[in-house]
């Protein structure tokens, strides 16, 4: 059980929803307003959550809840904080999944004192799978950051960091899933190019990044060690392993990181 009672989100999208979903697959016992200022959308909310309070005024929903997850787009940060400034008290934990906003720039459009966490999930967090980083503002303490950890936690995995690292963060699990989704078409695109049908290829292609990936995460085992567990002498694999080093695979795994990084540190201003 999550040592909360209310949750309160402000902005009711896909990310949103995702966390919802996890709270409410968990059954944690808390109860959760959302505030959504689309009327379609809110009908949709309703509709998927007949439990969940639906409101359209944002304010409301801040006053009502005792954690206050901040899921607008970063471009209206500015005026959904000006708007909850008087809703929000340093006795409530203000959680963001705003791309880019630091929770210095959080901070200074609240309260004095008011406890700021910032996450950045990923999209898999849609289906209960996502990988989440949270870091805490000046006021955030570590039973702060341990709550924000469950509450994401509940729609796959969460770890801290420090905010600094933030940007790499974005550039590795923020960006990483479409790295991902374009090395599986890359993989299908190959089984097809050597005889396979389509949706066979696709098929095997997903699953067996699924399928590896589950093994690095529930054996612990390092990358490298599963690969060599892999890779026989002379054999397939290491023939095309070798072909993977002379395209430069993993320099641009690397750079793909590295620009995104870049991009999300020029997003933030820095």
């Amino acid at each position: 059980m999550l040592n909360v009672r209310k949750i309160a989100f402000i902005g009711g999208g896909n990310m949103a929803e995702a966390i919802m979903r996890g709270l409410m697959r968990e059954d944690v016992g808390v109860g959760i307003c959302v505030a959504e200022i689309s009327f379609k959308r809110r009908d949709e909310l309703t509709a998927l959550f007949p439990n969940v309070r639906v409101v359209e005024d944002a304010s409301e929903a801040a006053a009502w809840g005792e954690v206050v997850i901040l899921a607008v787009k970063p471009q209206h940060s500015g005026a959904v904080l000006d708007h909850l400034e008087r809703a929000i008290t340093p006795q409530k934990l203000v959680i963001s999944i705003m791309a880019g906003i630091t929770t210095a720039k959080i901070e200074e459009n609240l309260v004095s004192g008011c406890r700021v966490v910032r996450t950045m999930p990923n999209t898999p967090a849609l289906i209960g799978a996502g990988a989440t980083a949270v870091c805490g503002g000046r006021k955030a303490s570590d039973s702060d950051l341990d709550l924000a950890r469950q509450i994401f936690s509940l729609a796959g995995s969460a770890v801290c960091v420090e905010e600094k690292q933030m940007d790499a963060v974005t550039g590795l699990s923020g960006s990483g899933p479409a790295y991902v989704f374009t090395f599986i078409e890359a993989l299908a695109d190959a089984g097809v190019k050597n005889g396979l049908p389509r949706d066979v290829a696709a098929r095997l292609a997903a699953q067996t990044v699924l399928g590896a990936a589950r093994m690095v995460v529930e054996t612990g085992e390092h990358p490298t060690l599963l690969k060599e567990k892999v890779t026989s002498p002379g054999g397939t694999t290491i023939a095309g392993l070798h072909a993977l080093e002379i395209g430069g695979f993993r320099g641009v795994v690397m750079n793909a990181v590295d620009a995104a990084t870049f991009r999300s540190r020029e997003l933030a201003g820095k």
